[in-house]
């Protein structure tokens, strides 16, 4: 028999779960990256990045099947089919013996861990809105942020005792676990009245009010340009703590250091949303996300790599501003979609993603030699979107007079 989650605190974990999954079949590779490269005869460490960045591709793919279906027949079948898409993905990888069949299997990972993804996003919005729902995302993006604090170690550890391929059967083990979790405990939160019929022409209609919601739209490339730098440092973290500071085995502690960081932020982010509202907390966080890029880019172009303990306070700095953004720019951006939950999510997650991937892989080859090109990219990004939050300002204060 299928139960309601007995508590807000067992539906926080769900959902955190869910997307966990994801996280863990991202940061558990990171310390395996050069040894998966000798493996598959990869010819230079930016390919092993594109082990990390590839499943990003299928992530932003996969919610435009997968939102749309979840409107249709419900939340729970599509999740139950997205963790069967990431079972057989998962196998491609292990037998892999070159590069294509596993940039093959990491799309395909992306395109099933999409369905429990999105779908949570679309579960949360079937139930809150608003600031409270900026508050249920940033206590589920807290406990989500476990693993990414975890993983990394939980990789190295299967490492030093199995081999590569261990990594790929200890994420299909928790997820099994995460799946059986959600079929015994979680209701289906998508009411009759709601569903909306399957067709394509509700992918235009949904693509069209996406496009036409300046506050949507606006919100949304502001989430891809803030996550595209944040892939910047995910998919370059070990070439450039393993080969630019020698730090091999101290990464896993460094990377669960900085992810602490974006927990304390999210955090604290769900105690001051209800108080001051998530516009405000995003305004402030890209200001500061901005402005230290910037100072750091100012001090070390075309320098010498900066000492250890500057990279770690610049990168702490800015996964703390990080903290206040994920969580309330994609709540703000579905603030006006609620009657497309679904859709929506789909839609603003591949464009934002769409955004990301490009980004991260073109300011990811140039750090090769230089840690600098990410202090430039973090700048770029963050002035951009300074601009884009001044536009949606000023687009919805023009329809608001209009109307």
């Amino acid at each position: 028999m299928i139960q309601k989650p007995s508590s807000s605190f067992e539906f926080i974990t769900l959902m955190a779960s869910l997307m966990a999954v994801t996280a863990l079949s991202i940061d558990a590779l990171l310390p395996a990256l050069d040894v998966i490269g000798i493996s598959l005869s990869t010819e230079s460490l930016v390919e092993n990045q594109l082990i990390i960045t590839m499943i990003f591709l299928g992530l932003g793919i996969g919610p435009l099947l997968f939102g749309p279906i979840s409107d249709s027949l419900g939340r729970k079948p599509v999740v139950y089919l997205g963790f069967f898409i990431f079972l057989i993905a998962s196998f491609i990888c292990v037998a892999s013996e070159s590069l294509t069949w596993m940039l093959i299997g990491r799309i395909l990972q992306g395109i099933g861990l999409s369905a429990p993804r999105t779908i949570s996003i679309a579960i949360i919005r079937d139930q809150y809105q608003g600031d409270p729902m900026a508050r249920i995302m940033s206590f589920v993006t807290v406990v989500f942020l476990l693993v990414p604090i975890i993983a990394p170690a939980a990789g190295k550890l299967v490492l030093d005792y199995a081999n590569w391929q261990g990594i790929f059967y200890m994420q299909l083990f928790c997820s099994g676990l995460v799946a059986v979790w959600f079929w015994r405990r979680q209701k289906e939160t998508l009411s009759p009245e709601n569903k909306r019929p399957l067709a394509l022409r509700d992918y235009k209609h949904g693509l069209m009010e996406v496009l036409g919601q300046p506050v949507t739209m606006g919100y949304t490339m502001i989430s891809g340009l803030v996550f595209g730098a944040f892939m910047v440092y995910l998919s370059g973290s070990q070439q450039i703590f393993h080969e630019h500071y020698d730090l091999k085995e101290e990464f896993p502690m460094i990377f669960a250091l900085l992810s602490i960081a974006i927990g304390i932020a999210i955090f604290i982010n769900g105690h001051l949303v209800m108080r001051f509202g998530m516009k405000r907390i995003v305004s402030i966080a890209l200001y500061g996300f901005f402005g230290v890029s910037l100072i750091s880019f100012v001090l070390y172009y075309q320098s010498p790599n900066p000492t250890i303990e500057w990279l770690l306070f610049f990168f702490s700095l800015q996964f703390f501003a990080i903290g206040f953004l994920f969580g309330n720019l994609r709540a703000l951006a579905m603030q006006p979609m609620g009657h497309i939950a679904g859709m929506a999510a789909a839609i603003t997650g591949f464009i934002s993603t769409l955004m990301a991937l490009p980004l991260s892989t073109f300011i990811g080859h140039y750090i090769s030699a230089y840690v600098w090109p990410v202090f430039l990219g973090f700048t770029i990004c963050g002035g951009v979107s300074i601009v884009l939050m001044h536009w949606i300002h000023s687009a919805t204060k023009d329809r608001s007079s209009n109307d």
